[in-house]
């Protein structure tokens, strides 16, 4: 492991120990070994002032307003998991609403005039639907065994249009494969099409946590440590790849990996390197504490970190999105505004001090901007029965 960045990420430490502060929260719900990881830190600050000046850019807002963003974000994401307790079958899902600062709980005609007191009590707005999260869930999984052509990008169950949306490249929603695909996806249930400029793509690099890694000829991104190792995209390699630093020296080996359905993968680290529960800020930012992983609300904001282009923000768009991909189809991603190119893969998406998920792949590039997707983090600990690495 290098000697100059362990320095670095120290002093960064240092640095961020001191705007770390006391504000409490609701402990989001998890259990057994990802009880400890997902929960936030109850004294920790909503972030640290690197993180609220990239938030301030990135949304237009003042210091103050980016400070009452990531606190309210922080607490919808302890409420909605106790939201969907409370509803029950008429739950059909929540999200951030930045507008007013607020979880909200989308819930079919039929729950109980208990069931919405209980919610609203706890400081959720609620918006009545037609359609339960279990119908539309259940018509995803439908088109989800459907073979969709390369010119159908993704599709997703979008709680605030209570619909399953399906995405399609602009210039081929006329091709005769497109319209058939979106045909056979209507029968499902309740289906949206809308366009996206381009198909997505996987951002591994050839021949050329943030930080880079070099499987052959490919460059990835690290995306969080763990005990014994990293976790990072599954498209990055193969079990027993080795897999060398930034400097060349031989880091570990790939133990596990799945892609496509899945895009996670964790490594082993070894030969004198060691793990740190920090993401690289690349000068944008200090160099960031991780804390735990409680999951953001579609909504919320959220910022990467690759070894390309380095610290970017957006907004959280949607879950459990199924993504064709050229390579074969994946399941279950997170949708996200920010900006990725080649070589970011695997990379680490946090919001506030909460680990996210690695980098799987997208369209565009931080130029002319465009949207990617990452694989959640508590999935690939579950997954692999590991441990995130925490300040």
């Amino acid at each position: 492991m290098r000697r100059t960045r362990i320095a670095h990420v120290g002093l960064a430490v240092l640095l961020l120990l001191g705007g770390l502060g006391a504000a409490g929260t609701f402990p989001a719900s998890a259990s057994g070994s990802e009880a400890a990881s997902a929960e936030p830190a109850a004294s920790a600050a909503p972030a640290s002032d690197g993180v609220l000046s990239a938030m301030q850019r990135a949304f237009g807002l003042s210091r103050d307003q980016a400070e009452a963003r990531l606190a309210a974000e922080r607490t919808a994401a302890a409420l909605a998991p106790k939201a969907r307790r409370a509803a029950g079958a008429a739950y059909a899902g929540s999200w951030f609403d930045d507008s007013r600062g607020r979880l909200t709980v989308a819930l079919t005609p039929d729950a109980s005039a208990a069931t919405r007191r209980t919610i609203r009590s706890a400081g959720a707005g609620i918006r009545t639907v037609e359609h339960s999260l279990r119908q539309l869930n259940a018509a995803k999984a439908r088109i989800d065994r459907l073979s969709a052509p390369s010119g159908v990008s993704s599709w997703r169950v979008d709680p605030m249009a209570n619909t399953v949306v399906v995405d399609v490249v602009r210039d081929r929603r006329a091709d005769n494969d497109v319209q058939r695909f979106v045909s056979r996806a209507r029968e499902s249930g309740p289906v949206t099409v809308e366009t996206v400029a381009a198909a997505p793509q996987t951002f591994a690099a050839g021949t050329v946590g943030g930080d880079p890694y070099y499987t052959g000829n490919v460059r990835c991104s690290i995306g969080f440590s763990v005990y014994g190792g990293f976790v990072t995209a599954g498209h990055c390699g193969r079990p027993g790849a080795g897999v060398s630093g930034w400097d060349g020296s031989y880091i570990g080996t790939f133990q596990g990996s799945s892609f496509p359905g899945d895009d996670y993968a964790w490594v082993s680290v070894g030969s004198g390197w060691w793990t740190v529960p920090v993401v690289l800020g690349w000068g944008t930012v200090p160099d960031q504490l991780v804390r735990g992983s409680a999951e953001a609300p579609v909504g919320s904001s959220i910022c990467r970190s690759g070894s390309t282009s380095h610290w970017h923000c957006g907004t959280v768009l949607a879950k459990n999105e199924t993504v064709n991909y050229s390579q074969g189809t994946v399941y279950q991603l997170t949708k996200t505004s920010v900006c990725a190119e080649p070589g970011d893969s695997g990379g680490s998406f946090i919001s506030g001090d909460q680990a996210q998920g690695v980098t799987s792949g997208g369209w565009g590039n931080c130029t002319g901007g465009g949207e990617t997707w990452f694989q959640p983090v508590n999935e690939i600990l579950n997954r692999y029965g590991l441990t995130l690495h925490t300040y």
